[in-house]
């Protein structure tokens, strides 16, 4: 990812696992008005089915510095709003939540991997640009929302119900607003990229900074898979964070978390007030224990195809292992027994190496 884009990683899943949760039915309805709507499903067509009452999200950072104050853009030295016109995204999450509302998954999905992007118009709407071979952040670039969200769709044969976007102003109003966010790292940071200069060890983080952190890629040699992992982390800290008594029992803190995301946050038109009320009322027992953070699972971090260049491949069979089990609800995780004996405890596999938003990779070890 280019030094300059901005990293977004704050989701409305999630930071809506808590808010939602914890909203007044009319608290609830008061926000669901002030959250700016865009229409990204309208024009879609031959979409997969649905075989379960499970939600998909697709949630996706925008680059936009709208919001960002001047102070912001020097301190980040992303440039201004005129370097990130057009519309980017690098940060691209798959929030799927359980038809019993009890669990999530958390799936990063790489900006480089090599798909086929379907045919569109050019940007400026005036030529007819036939399918080919790209990478994912492409898809967003040349057509927005609905290109990237047929895209995903094509390659995985899941559909998307939900459609969220946040931007840099989100990413640091959100931290600020929850007190920062606590990190670690086991060597010293020095980013020159980034701009991330960051101690071995933990610490606390505010929005300025949370954000140089997740952008960091440079520095231990792993790109972008090295950063997707330490996202995957910052999230399930957002969670723990956000869902600790210290948050939700605090009114301050509580309105202005309410307030930093429905000012930064974008949701399709198709969410309703009534849908955010039941998703509310079925969550509310949502841990970060049931919230399983992943990556899909990759033949080859570093490919290259003759035509796109650099790029992310999947591992066939287990991308599409991962896609059928989230399509149709089932577990990640296998439970196998040992032996035919029925006192034997079952063994569990977990192919795709997922984590929960309950580790914390800063606690003490024992």
């Amino acid at each position: 990812m280019k030094s300059t884009r901005a990293i977004r990683i704050i989701t409305s899943l999630s930071l809506g696992v808590v808010i939602l949760a914890s909203l007044s039915w009319v608290g609830l309805g008061q926000v669901s008005g002030q959250i700016s709507r865009i229409d990204v499903f309208g024009k879609l067509t031959d979409r997969p089915e649905k075989t379960s009452r499970a939600l998909n999200y697709l949630v996706v950072g925008s680059d936009s510095r709208e919001g960002l104050s001047k102070e912001e853009i020097r301190a980040l030295r992303v440039g201004s709003t005129a370097v990130a016109a057009g519309g980017r995204s690098d940060t691209m999450f798959l929030i799927h939540i359980s038809k019993s509302r009890d669990a999530a998954f958390i799936v990063s999905l790489p900006r480089d991997t090599l798909v086929q992007v379907p045919a569109h118009k050019s940007q400026d709407g005036t030529t007819d640009i036939s399918e080919r071979p790209g990478k994912l952040n492409a898809a967003f670039a040349f057509g927005g929302a609905p290109l990237l969200i047929q895209t995903i769709e094509t390659k995985t044969n899941l559909k998307i119900d939900h459609y969220v976007e946040v931007n840099f102003a989100g990413f640091t109003r959100v931290v600020d607003a929850l007190g920062g966010i606590e990190v670690c790292s086991s060597v010293d940071i020095d980013d020159p990229k980034s701009h991330l200069v960051l101690s071995a060890g933990t610490h606390t983080l505010g929005g300025i900074e949370a954000l140089k952190y997740v952008r960091t890629r440079d520095y231990d040699g792993r790109g972008d898979i090295g950063r997707m992992e330490r996202q995957q982390k910052f999230v399930s800290s957002v969670l723990r964070k956000a869902t600790s008594s210290g948050v939700l029992l605090n009114p301050i803190k509580l309105a202005n978390f309410y307030n930093a995301t429905i000012s930064t946050v974008k949701m399709d038109s198709g969410v309703s007030k009534n849908d955010l009320l039941t998703l509310a009322k079925q969550m509310r027992n949502l841990s970060s224990g049931n919230v399983r953070t992943l990556t899909v699972p990759l033949s080859d971090p570093n490919g290259r195809d003759p035509v796109v260049g650099s790029v992310v491949i999947w591992d066939e069979e287990l991308a599409a292992d991962l896609w059928t089990r989230i399509r149709d609800d089932k577990a990640l995780i296998d439970e196998v027994k040992p032996s035919p004996s029925a006192t034997a405890a079952p063994i569990k596999i977990d192919k795709f190496k997922t984590k929960t938003a309950a580790e914390n990779p800063c606690a003490p070890k024992k």
